[in-house]
């Protein structure tokens, strides 16, 4: 049975419910990995049965944020980011700092922050998830990480994975074609092509320390990224309620230390990625700071490549951002 068929049995099973229906507001990415026309409006007339639905498609960069500061002006009792970890980061940039809180709905090809908030990754058993949330609403707050104004929900990077990630929104297609394999391919030929020749040289300010890298990736919560249903796990201590970020830096790229870290990458465990020679990794970390040695470095934010700067200061925004899941 098909994902549409499937939503298309949910609607059927779901009836009108005489009770308290919130206002929902559904930001859609209509070009998100997985989001069709079709499937929207079959997710959207399920949640109408418990909820009052407004669905709104994105119109371009940023959309998302201006739409979610204009739910919490007039007063929406739940945003659904409905896309990709970038939408879910406009969305949760729209509504920081307000007491409207945020959900999604899975909709890229990762999801990250859709699943550790524990919502499921198959869309229709997400949207089932949401319609029992309604049955049992527990807004909770949590932290989000801030990196030169622009706040992340999951994690930011510097280098390696920011390359990799200018890379692939450049052909989404391929992204959405080949997903995680088209990760796995473009971040082997940025690490042969540049970051074995000439890689982006930083120095990381924390915790009282200077520290030369080529690769530095903060969390804000734990896993980093998922491949496929495996959690991906980098930097210890990371959570969405800590009230601190997690850092891990990469200290050299080469052939020799490579094939012994990528299998540590997928043991699942923070701790054996960190006791790797080349990694060293920094916990209950409130600010941050790091400037290019020469030239600038790639930034991604949530999987999205925000530009090159020549500097980025780290800082932790705690219980900033309402969720429902």
């Amino acid at each position: 049975m098909t994902e549409l068929d499937r939503a298309e049995a949910l609607v059927e099973r779901v009836l009108p419910r005489e009770t308290l229906r919130r206002r929902m507001l559904v930001i859609v990415n209509p070009y998100a990995t997985t989001v069709s026309d079709r499937l929207k409006n079959l997710v959207v007339y399920a949640l109408q049965s418990r909820y009052q639905v407004e669905a709104v498609d994105t119109r371009a960069k940023a959309h998302a944020t201006e739409l979610c500061r204009e739910a919490a002006a007039e007063g929406y009792d739940v945003v659904v980011a409905f896309g990709g970890d970038g939408t879910v980061n406009e969305a949760a940039n729209g509504l920081v700092g307000t007491d409207v809180p945020l959900t999604c709905l899975p909709g890229g090809s990762t999801n990250v922050f859709c699943r550790s908030l524990g919502i499921p990754r198959d869309v229709v058993d997400a949207t089932e998830h949401l319609l029992q949330v309604a049955d049992r609403w527990q807004p909770r707050r949590v932290d989000l990480g801030r990196v030169n104004g622009r706040h992340f929900t999951f994690s930011s990077g510097i280098g390696l994975d920011a390359s990799v990630v200018q890379q692939v929104d450049a052909h989404p297609t391929l992204k959405a074609r080949y997903t995680r394999w088209y990760y796995s391919y473009v971040g082997i030929t940025q690490f042969i092509r540049k970051y074995l020749v000439h890689p982006p040289r930083v120095q990381l300010q924390v915790d009282g320390r200077e520290v030369e890298a080529v690769t530095v990736i903060v969390q804000n919560s734990d896993p980093f990224t998922y491949f496929g249903p495996r959690p991906i796990r980098i930097a210890e201590e990371a959570g969405l309620e800590t009230g601190s970020l997690a850092v891990a830096v990469l200290e050299r790229a080469s052939v020799i230390d490579m094939p012994t870290l990528i299998p540590r990458l997928f043991s699942a465990k923070a701790a054996t990625v960190q006791r790797h020679r080349q990694i060293e990794g920094f916990k209950a970390v409130d600010y941050a700071q790091v400037r290019a040695l020469e030239g600038t470095f790639p930034l991604q934010v949530d999987g999205d490549f925000i530009g090159d700067f020549e500097e980025a200061s780290y800082g932790v925004a705690p219980r900033a951002l309402a969720v429902v899941a």
